[in-house]
């Protein structure tokens, strides 16, 4: 299991980074970037809320 961003429909509004910063990072473009890909038990938790909390439904856990 691991995080996916769909980047047509992120709209960069940083929530996921606010959320879990160790595995989200937004760079001086704007574009998302998934940093740490390994879903742990320690990030689990922050990586669903970060995929619930999204917006656009860009995000994906699977």
């Amino acid at each position: 299991m691991k995080p996916t961003v769909d980047l047509d429909q992120c709209e960069a509004n940083g929530i996921c980074v606010g959320i879990a910063p160790d595995v989200f990072d937004l760079d001086d473009d704007d574009v998302l970037h998934i940093v740490e890909s390994e879903v742990t038990e320690a990030n689990r938790a922050d990586i669903e809320t970060a995929v619930a909390q999204c917006p656009k439904a860009a995000l994906k856990l699977g």
